[in-house]
């Protein structure tokens, strides 16, 4: 329905004779549509948008990173390339926005323990820790993202931002890692047995290598309980409780 034509010709009816409460009435099914199709397209960029990212997961997942063209993601789709760089610069710029979309469980870990104040926050990063094992485990778009990240992505020239992602989230997590580390220290009045930064870096390498091999064959142990054992005994060997 041509809405816009409407209110010139329902004024031309009035000027003429005819009722106005008619021009009224279509010149408000005129701003009607218009806000209802802004919506509408709003709403439909938006479904396509999650629809990309969707196919996004299943592709990276089953063909790598690198191995996936914006080709194989928008037939995956059942859209265009043009709707790709509708939405997204290139495919760093897809993948970095298909990791925006899942909080990762380290990210969900330490966040919850930097806001904690007070006291030691040993017994909060044991807590988030585990939480982060049990939703690599339990949650299924998280898993297959941190596997598409982990086992997936090779850092070509074409994906040196995702590589830069990857290492500015690495850098961020062994930090946050080492004030937790020299919080607990002083709350408990100990000394680390290696420098924190050191022993940052374990802590990291520790938890990230155990969601790793999970992710490679998660049959092969309970990360859960093998991964709150495990960061136990660090814990322990660097001297805390």
């Amino acid at each position: 329905m041509e809405f816009s034509c409407s209110v010139r010709v329902d004024r031309e009816t009035a000027a003429s004779g005819g009722s106005a409460e008619a021009a009224s009435i279509h010149t408000g099914l005129h701003v009607y549509s218009d806000t209802n199709m802004v919506r509408r397209s709003k709403e439909d960029a938006l479904a396509t948008r999650s629809s990309l990212l969707d196919a996004a997961e299943r592709v990276f997942l089953a063909q790598g990173v690198a191995g996936t063209s914006l080709n194989d993601i928008a037939l995956e789709a059942g859209t265009t390339r043009g709707a790709i760089y509708w939405h997204f610069r290139d495919k760093a710029d897809l993948f970095n926005a298909m990791m925006d979309r899942v909080v990762m469980p380290l990210q969900c870990a330490l966040e919850s323990v930097q806001q904690a104040t007070g006291g030691d926050p040993l017994p909060g990063l044991r807590k988030s820790l585990r939480a982060a094992f049990r939703q690599t485990v339990a949650d299924p778009q998280t898993r297959r993202v941190f596997e598409v990240a982990t086992h997936k992505v090779e850092y070509v020239d074409s994906l040196c931002a995702v590589r830069e992602r990857h290492r500015q989230m690495q850098e961020r997590v062994v930090g946050q890692f080492r004030q937790v580390l020299l919080r607990s220290a002083e709350a408990q009045g100990v000394r680390l047995a290696i420098p924190a930064a050191t022993a940052a870096q374990g802590l990291h390498a520790l938890v990230d290598g155990l969601i790793q091999n999970w992710l490679l064959e998660p049959e092969g142990f309970g990360l859960e309980a093998v991964g709150s054992r495990a960061i136990d005994a660090y814990l322990q060997g660097i001297g805390l409780q």
